[in-house]
C-alpha cells in the first residue's frame, strides 16, 4: 500500500482566528499589525482586504488609503501556534498522525484513512468541509509524500489530490517555491531563469549540488519519495489502540455500547495474538464541538475478555456527554501485560487466586465506585504496621511468607494509639487501661511478647506486646513501649481481635 499524505494550508490563519471572536469581521476587510522600527506594518490580512491590494508587510497608513472602512487589531505573538496545535489535536479525528507544520499549515499522514470516509474525494471534502465550518478557511493537497501534498496545497490548481505514483508529474509544472527550500536559493534559480521546476529536476545532481546546495537536492528526494520523511505527531499514536469514526454523529448509549464493543473485539484479537491482556483501557469519543470526553476502566489481572470489560465499561458510559455527537470513538491499551494463553490452562485445576472469575468480580466492585479492594502481602519487617504491604496485582506473588507461629489481631491499626495503663508491677500484664474516654477492666491477659526494634533502621524503643480481654469479652492488642525503669515509657493499642 502506497502512502497517503495531507497538507493543510491555512492561508488566512490568524485573520481567521481573530474573526471567529467577531465574526463580522469575515464580511469586511481586516487586518493585523504590528509596530516594525517605529511604523505600524500589516502582519495579516483577510481575504477582502487582499482583494483590495492589502497585503501582510504593507505599511498601515498606505492600506487605509486603498479601504477606507478597513479594520485593525494588535497581532498577538504566538497565536497561529497556538492556534494550529488547537487545529492539530482536533484533525485528530480523521487521522491518528497530524503534525503541527508552522507557520500556516498542518500535515498528517493519512494511510488507510480514506476508506472510512468512503474514499479520498469524500475524506478530503469531509475535512475541508468541517474545517470551513469551523470558520477555518483551507487548502487541502494529498498525495504520497509530505513534500507534494504541501507543494499542491499552496501551489497547485485544479485537483489537489494526486493520484500515486504522479508526484514527480505534478512537481515539474511548480515553481521552485513549492520545494520548501530558502528564498535565497528561490531566488538564484529565477535569475537563472528556472522559473519551474521541470527546468531543473532532471539536471546533473553534481550541477545542482555545487550551484544550489545540498538542501535543494535533499528537498527534492523528500518530494519524490526517494528519501523517507516521517511526521513527528503532537500525540503519538499508542501501538494499542483502535479508531472508529462513524459516518453520522453518535448520541444514544446503545450507540456508544455498539462501538465500544467493536473496537474492544478488535484490541483483544490484536492482544491475544501477542499473548498480551489489557490492565488498563480507556475509552475516548471524539465530538462534532471539537470536545474529547473519556473515561475508563481497569483490571486486577491481564485479560482479553471482552464482556467483563463491557460490562466495566457500562455503568460508566452514561458519563460521557455526546454533547451533538460523537463521530470519532478510540480505544486505547494504556496499560499492557503478558498474558498466559488460555490453551495453557485448560488442564489446571484453577481456583482460589488463579480463578478468573475472582478477579472479574473484584474489577466490577472496583469500578462501580464506593468499594475498594485491596490485596495484602507479607513485608519483611518486625513491627506489625510495617509487616505487609498492598500487592500490586492479584497474581503478584510474595517474597516471604505470612507467620503462623504466633496469633495476630484480625484489624490493625496504621498507627498504633496512644492509651493510658494501670498496671502492678513490671512486666505484669496491665489491671485496666484508658482507651478513647472508656475504662476498660482486664479480666485476661497473655503475654508480653517483645519485638525488638529493626536494626537495619534504628528507629524507636523495643516494644512489649499483651492480649487481654476486657469484662465485656473484647479482646485487645496493646503494648508497652520501653522498659518500666525508662522515663519515657508509653503504653499503646495497637489492634482488635474479633
Amino acid at each position: 500500500m502506497n502512502r497517503r499524505f495531507i497538507s493543510l494550508w491555512f492561508p488566512h490563519l490568524r485573520t481567521d482566528a481573530f474573526a471567529l471572536k467577531d465574526t463580522s469581521r469575515h464580511d469586511r476587510p481586516f487586518v493585523l499589525k504590528a509596530s516594525v522600527h517605529g511604523r505600524m506594518i500589516i502582519t495579516a490580512a483577510n481575504i477582502q482586504a487582499e482583494r483590495r491590494g492589502i497585503h501582510a508587510g504593507l505599511v498601515l497608513a498606505v492600506a487605509r488609503a486603498l479601504g477606507s472602512n478597513l479594520e485593525s487589531c494588535d497581532d498577538e505573538m504566538g497565536l497561529a501556534g497556538a492556534v494550529l496545535l488547537e487545529l492539530a489535536i482536533w484533525c485528530v479525528r480523521f487521522s491518528p498522525t497530524v503534525m503541527v507544520d508552522e507557520p500556516e499549515g498542518l500535515l498528517m499522514e493519512v494511510t488507510g484513512c480514506a476508506h472510512l470516509w468512503g474514499g479520498e474525494p469524500d475524506y478530503v471534502r469531509s475535512i475541508e468541509s468541517r474545517l470551513n465550518a469551523k470558520g477555518y478557511g483551507v487548502r487541502v493537497g494529498m498525495a504520497d509524500t509530505p513534500g507534494v501534498a504541501w507543494a499542491v496545497a499552496r501551489f497547485g490548481s485544479g485537483t489537489l489530490t494526486i493520484s500515486p505514483g504522479l508526484q514527480e508529474q505534478v512537481m515539474a509544472g511548480l515553481p521552485p517555491e513549492a520545494w520548501r527550500i530558502d528564498q535565497e536559493i528561490v531566488q538564484r534559480l529565477h535569475k537563472l531563469g528556472l522559473r519551474k521546476t521541470g527546468m531543473f529536476m532532471n539536471m546533473s545532481r553534481r550541477v545542482l549540488r555545487r550551484r544550489f546546495g545540498q538542501v535543494l537536492l535533499d528537498q527534492l528526494d523528500k518530494a519524490l519519495g526517494i528519501q523517507s520523511e516521517e511526521l513527528v505527531p503532537v500525540m503519538p499514536p499508542s501501538g494499542c489502540e483502535e479508531r472508529l469514526p462513524c459516518m453520522e454523529p453518535i448520541l444514544t448509549r446503545e450507540g456508544i455500547m455498539i462501538a465500544l464493543e467493536n473496537l474492544l473485539l478488535k484490541l483483544c484479537g490484536r492482544l491475544q495474538k501477542a499473548q498480551k491482556g489489557l490492565r488498563k483501557v480507556s475509552l475516548k469519543g471524539y465530538r462534532i464541538d471539537g470536545q474529547v470526553v473519556e473515561t475508563g476502566v481497569g483490571t486486577s489481572r491481564p485479560t482479553c475478555h471482552v464482556n467483563h470489560l463491557i460490562r466495566l465499561f457500562e455503568h460508566k458510559i452514561s458519563t460521557l456527554d455526546p454533547g451533538l455527537g460523537i463521530e470519532l470513538f478510540v480505544v486505547e491499551a494504556t496499560v499492557v501485560e503478558d498474558a498466559i494463553p488460555e490453551q495453557e490452562r485448560l488442564w489446571e485445576d484453577r481456583g482460589g487466586l488463579d480463578d478468573e472469575r475472582l478477579s472479574e468480580l473484584i474489577d466490577r466492585m472496583v469500578d462501580r465506585g464506593g468499594i475498594e479492594v485491596s490485596r495484602y502481602l507479607p513485608a519483611e519487617h518486625y513491627w506489625p504496621e510495617r509487616s505487609f504491604r498492598i500487592a500490586d496485582s492479584i497474581e503478584e506473588k510474595p517474597s516471604s511468607y505470612w507467620r503462623t507461629d504466633v496469633s495476630r489481631p484480625v484489624q490493625v491499626l496504621a498507627k498504633p494509639e496512644h492509651i493510658e495503663v494501670t498496671a502492678p508491677i513490671p512486666d505484669y500484664p496491665p489491671m485496666l487501661f484508658v482507651y478513647r474516654g472508656n475504662i476498660h477492666r482486664i479480666a485476661r491477659a497473655e503475654g508480653p511478647e517483645r519485638i525488638e526494634q529493626e536494626w537495619w533502621l534504628q528507629e524507636g524503643q523495643h516494644r512489649d506486646y499483651y492480649q487481654v480481654e476486657d469484662e465485656q469479652g473484647a479482646r485487645y492488642w496493646i503494648f508497652r513501649r520501653g522498659h518500666y525503669h525508662d522515663k519515657d515509657f508509653e503504653w499503646f493499642i495497637h489492634g482488635f481481635f474479633a
